[in-house]
């Protein structure tokens, strides 16, 4: 039996994805025709790092499943100090029916992932943030009624994980990816060519550019993240001000007159309106940041639902 996993954006197939977004999509209108986590049975969730869309999503995902979220403080539980990562994971497998896991190094998730026995989530790395990027392709979904040959330009940090999933996530979905950044901060360049690798395969593009305004001229939406993610607290001094690499990426008013007419705006949250993006934008009627914010609860509840049934259906 080969366990599924979400630990980035590609474990997923183009075929795996759709059909994760379309379930998100019932799910959505119809929040209490799933039970798949009635019982209740547990999943743990797992925060090293501070959180509240993530955890509020979840939670609830699990709730509405009908299932019990057994929210662990990391910190607390010391997971990979007090205790191995592998031992931690042994315990939880036999008493959940999964484990979401938001914390920092990506070899941390993997090796949950190799002994806990269930499906594990990743709900954040320092390299992916796959349940966010799924969550901005329902809302595009929603938005634009499909996803296939669009055009999405990231601008800002180009070497985090949100720049990352981007290119993973949505050239998965057939889109157009632009990623404007400066050239200090580019994509990992193994990331960016397995991106570059579905894309020839699903219709769509990948490309990295130091210009912001090449970046997003034509797009069908815009989409950044925070200058300063967390563990990078101690360089905000360098990452924002006017002598900032990034000041050039700051999404204005300006800067989306050259996206398409009816270009939509993302934002992962939290938002530092005046740094990488302006109020008027993320505030205005081109943002679609508090759909975005909602739709983790749905398409991590799909994601879950989907996880489980594959699982099922690899014990019979």
């Amino acid at each position: 039996m080969t366990l599924r996993h979400l630990l980035a954006d590609d474990d997923l197939s183009p075929v795996d994805q759709r059909a994760v977004l379309e379930r998100a999509l019932a799910l959505k209108a119809d929040p209490f025709s799933d039970r798949c986590l009635e019982g209740p049975r547990t999943v743990s969730i797992l925060f090293d790092k501070p959180t509240l869309r993530t955890q509020v999503s979840f939670v609830g995902a699990v709730a509405q499943l009908g299932g019990f979220p057994m929210v662990v403080d990391g910190r607390l539980a010391g997971v990979g100090e007090r205790e191995s990562v592998a031992d931690v994971a042994r315990v939880l497998g036999p008493q959940s029916a999964a484990v979401v896991w938001r914390t920092y190094g990506q070899d941390r998730l993997e090796e949950m992932a190799t002994h806990a026995g269930v499906p594990v989530v990743n709900a954040l790395t320092d390299d992916y943030h796959p349940c966010q990027v799924l969550a901005d392709l329902l809302t595009v979904l929603e938005h634009r009624g499909t996803t296939e040959g669009l055009a999405l330009a990231y601008v800002g940090d180009g070497a985090n994980n949100m720049a990352h999933s981007y290119l993973l996530g949505c050239a998965t979905a057939g889109m157009h990816v632009r990623i404007g950044t400066p050239t200090s901060h580019q994509p990992r360049p193994d990331i960016l060519a397995r991106a570059e690798r579905i894309a020839a395969r699903q219709g769509g593009s990948v490309a990295v550019t130091d210009d912001p305004v090449a970046a997003v001229t034509g797009v069908d939406v815009v989409a950044t993240d925070t200058w300063v993610s967390m563990g990078q607290e101690s360089e905000s001094g360098t990452r924002r001000g006017a002598s900032s690499p990034f000041e050039p990426f700051r999404v204005t008013e300006e800067l989306m007159a050259h996206a398409g007419d009816d270009a939509a705006f993302l934002h992962c949250l939290p938002a530092y309106r005046g740094h990488e993006v302006e109020a008027s934008v993320i505030d205005g009627p081109r943002s679609l940041v508090w759909h975005e914010s909602e739709n983790r609860l749905h398409a991590q509840k799909a994601l879950l639902s989907w996880l489980l049934e594959q699982h099922r259906m690899g014990d019979r």
